[in-house]
Parts: structure tokens; sequence; C-alpha cells
């Protein structure tokens, strides 16, 4: 008499009538038990898995093999390690146990059919041979899962474990499964940690570094750059980014940033929007107090919080003579001191400069220091201006659909032939940033699911348009107030002014008032300051 073992086997046949009822006889004469088999047909042949165990009198295994073998029409067969259906169910468990969310499902009848590595942490079922058990017999609470098979679900059902490895606070949904007659042939509950959820939220609230693959577009010129930021990005050097207003120079820095896989933050600075005295204090920082308003206990300043990161000075050319020569100092010393204070605190920042103005200009009239422009000088990145790229427009135009559709919770439109037409020809002197702005305007002021040329409207059309839209679509018994009125109109005016204007004071000196009036104008009305 021999041991019990089992015996998986693979056998191949041409295709034929009664193949497993030749396999069974066999089966049975030599006093096995059919575990489990599998038959596929596949292009007139016929494969069959067959798993057996034996009986204290079955003969050897090289015994029944023979036997098998003198089956008519088998082609092949083999002692295999597992049955299809064994390596079906784990790699079914390795997805399981991969993603962040636990599952949890039963059968018709109560018992635990599926429990992946996430589940038994939030259940704490740190216990072996789950699969198989009642799930009423289980710790905890399950009695939302077992009334699914009557039928009921449950959404965002809030629930608090606590246990010797701590406290899980997760929320969970479940719902029964049912065959293709309708029948409930089990359930499942899904599981989601609420610590990943607020991570989630906060990704949405503080995104993550945007990378090369996010800068849209497929033509030579933009290409070219990308390919230049892409072979820099990686060095320790200064890199300075030229190009006009709106052409994403911010992008590109925070791309550098990403591949660069420096351990510090990206910190962005707008060197236009902020005063020359409230620019030094935020660059530089400040000791206890250095001057009047200042926080008691005093403030790091950029390069401080860049450390082992990247600083981007956003507009540089825009920074008085005196700004200038402190940020030579930095990049000479790889120091600073902080406004007040006497010492001297290391720095080992990555510096990413940008500009819309033609330095070399500057530099003539002493408006820009030479010194310090071949310092950042280094490696510079030319972002080209989205008339020199026409072709990406459809692209740009389409992800910008897509965005706007997000963000308003509509289907994406789509643009007509003359729609694209209309884009294509026209100047884009705030290139990007004004075709982002104009795409917007159209899928939220249309009513269609497509986009004419005549939803097309640009910075000098928006008047006329509001006019337009107020006289068809406001209803006459509910008039605007006129402050309404003149606060949209400032406001069109000035976000018309800053496409065409590469800083904040150029757009203030154009619209006639002060550079701060302008900001608090911008804050009132939600414009964000030009990059």
């Amino acid at each position: 008499m021999r041991r019990q073992s089992t015996l998986k086997l693979e056998l191949l046949f041409n295709d034929r009538k009664k193949i497993v009822g030749n396999i069974t006889t066999i089966i049975s004469k030599n006093d096995l038990n059919i575990i489990s088999m599998e038959v596929e047909n596949k292009e007139e042949k016929t494969l069959i898995y067959l798993e057996t165990k034996s009986s204290r009198f079955s003969p050897s295994n090289e015994i029944i093999i023979k036997d098998l073998e003198k089956i008519p029409d088998l082609i092949e067969i083999r002692q295999i390690y597992s049955m299809p259906q064994e390596i079906r169910e784990e790699r079914l468990k390795v997805v399981l146990d991969s993603i962040s969310d636990g599952i949890l499902s039963i059968d018709k009848h109560g018992f635990i059919t599926t429990v992946n590595r996430v589940a038994k942490k939030l259940l704490d079922w740190n216990f072996p041979d789950i699969i198989g058990r009642r799930l009423s017999e289980m710790p905890g609470e399950h009695h939302a899962l077992l009334d699914t098979l009557q039928g009921k679900t449950f959404i965002n059902k809030k629930r608090n474990i606590i246990t010797d490895n701590g406290r899980f606070q997760f929320f969970s949904a479940g719902m029964n499964i049912k065959d293709y007659t309708g029948e409930v042939t089990g359930a499942i509950e899904i599981m989601r940690n609420m610590r990943e959820i607020k991570e989630l939220a906060e990704e949405f609230t503080y995104p993550t570094l945007e990378t090369f693959s996010d800068i849209i577009g497929n033509s030579t010129v933009i290409m070219d750059a990308i390919s230049f930021a892409q072979k820099v990005a990686p060095s320790s050097s200064i890199v300075s980014i030229r190009g006009q207003s709106g052409t994403g120079k911010e992008l590109f820095a925070r791309a550098i940033h990403e591949e660069s896989q420096v351990s510090g933050r990206f910190v962005a600075v707008n060197c236009a929007a902020l005063p020359e005295s409230l620019l030094e204090s935020e660059l530089f920082g400040y000791v206890k107090g250095a001057f009047t308003g200042a926080e008691k206990q005093g403030k790091q300043g950029l390069f401080e919080l860049a450390n082992h990161g990247t600083l981007f000075l956003d507009e540089i050319a825009e920074m008085s003579p005196g700004s200038q020569a402190k940020i030579l100092r930095v990049i000479q010393e790889k120091t600073v001191r902080r406004i007040g204070g006497t010492q001297e605190i290391p720095v080992h920042t990555r510096i990413i400069t940008a500009t819309s103005k033609v330095v070399e200009e500057l530099i003539k009239t002493g408006d820009f220091r030479e010194d310090l422009y071949y310092r950042i000088n280094v490696l510079p990145i030319h972002v080209p201006p989205l008339k020199e790229r026409i072709e990406d427009i459809p692209l740009l135009a389409e992800h910008f659909l897509s965005r706007t559709a997000q963000k308003i919770g509509r289907k994406p439109k789509q643009l007509t032939q003359k729609a694209l037409l209309k884009l294509n020809q026209h100047k884009w002197p705030g290139n990007v940033r004004e075709l982002k702005n104009v795409i917007e305007r159209a899928a939220i002021i249309s009513d269609h699911d497509t986009l004419d040329a005549d939803s097309i409207i640009f910075g000098h059309e928006i008047e006329k348009s509001i006019k337009g839209l107020t006289q068809s679509s406001a209803p006459a018994s509910r008039p605007d107030t006129l402050k309404n009125m003149l606060g949209e109109f400032e406001k069109s005016i000035i976000e018309t002014e800053m496409e065409k204007h590469s800083s904040i004071r150029k757009c203030a000196k154009t619209l006639g008032i002060s550079h701060t009036a302008l900001l608090k104008k911008m804050k009132k009305h939600g414009i964000s300051a030009i990059q």
C-alpha cells in the first residue's frame, strides 16, 4: 500500500469525442479520486488539466501515466506543479494585495472567499486560514456586508477599529454579487483608509510637481526646448529660462526640479509681484525685531526653505539693482544673512531664473547687473512663443477643454474646424496663458457641445461679447446691479491688459494706477499673478 498523494497532469489530444470518458475510466481503474479537471479546446486540439488524489491501493504515478498514454489520439502528457485555477488564484491574490483598498468578499452562505492584505490590516485579522471561515464568527461588526446578501447596499460607511496595533479609521462600501440570471451569489466590501483619503485630498490641494510629460506639444521648437531642459536638469548649475509672458516658463522650471531628483522643495517667487522691501524679506528672511510688523520669532527666507531644493526666481529682471546685488552675493558665497541679523546661514539651493525681458538690452541701460547676468546665464533655455508653435494649438486646446470640463463638471466640448482656423490665425500676444483663457471662456459661455468660431472670444472682443450676452440672456425682471456690472468690466479690462504685458508693473502703468492698487484689484477679482 502506498501513501496518499496528489498527481497533476497536462494532457494534449487531437480533438475527438469521449476523451474525458476514457480518462475517467483509467482513473477509476487505478483507484484514484479526481480533485479537479479543466478542459480547453484549441484549434482542433483538446488540452486537459487533471488533478487526482491516490488511495492506499493506487499504483505508482509512473504506472498511472503509462496507462493514460494508451488513450488514442494522445499527443503529449506531462506532470505539472500548479493547476491553471491555482495560477489564476495566485495572480488574483497578487493583484488584490498590491492595491491600496481593502477587499473582503463572501459567498451567498456568508463564508469568506477573498480577503486582501489591506483588509486584514484594517480589520486586524492577523491569523492564517481566513478563507472559508464564516464571516459572522470573525472579530468585528459585519452585519452591513451580510445584509447585502438580502439586496441592501451601503456607501461611505464610516468605521473605527481600535486594536493593539493602533486605531484604524476607514470608509467602506458594499454590494452583492449576482450571476447572469440575477441570483445573488455573494457580496463584496471595499475599504478605503481615511489617512489615504486625506493624503489624496492634500495631493489635489498641494499638487505634486509637474514633469516634462505635462508640457503639451509636438512641434519641433517645443521638443527641442524640452530635450535641452531634460539634458541640463540633473546638473546643479543655474538655469536661465527665457520666453515671453504666458509661454510656460514656470512649468519648465518645475519639470527641471522634478527631473533633478533633489531632496528639497521647489519654491517659486514672482519678483514682479512683490515690492522691493517685501521681496527681500521673503527671499532672505529676517531675525526677531528686524522691523516694525515683523513676526516675533523671526522668519526663514525662501533660500532657506528651498535648501537642498530649487528656488525659482520668476521675472528676475524686475528686481531692483540693490536686490540683484544681494542675489549675486548668495550665488557667490552660498550663504544668506537674514535682515537685521549677522549670522551667515549656509544654503545649498539650485537656482532657476526666468524673464520675459531682453536682459542684454537692460544691461546697456543699467537696469540689470552685468556680473549677475554672467552668473545666471550658464544654461539658457528659450521657451518659444505660441505663434512659433501653431501646430500645437489643437493639442493645447483639447487639454484645456478637458481641464475646464472637469472643473465645471461637464462633458468636454469639441472645437469645429472653423474655430481651430480662428485660433490658428490669431497672433497670441498672451501665448499659452491667453489660449487657456480663450478656451475656458468658450467652454463656459457656450451652451453647445461643439464650439464654433463665434464661441472663440479674444481679449479685445470681451466687452462687446459680454454686452451681447447680457442683452440676450439676462432676465428683464432681474437686472444686474451697477456695482456688479462695473466689477465685471474692471476684471475683463485687467485680464485683457495682463495678456498684453510681461509684468504687473507695466500693466499698472498702462492702466494709470499704482503697482499696489493693481495687486489689490487682482486679489479682489481672483486674478492670478503673471508668471
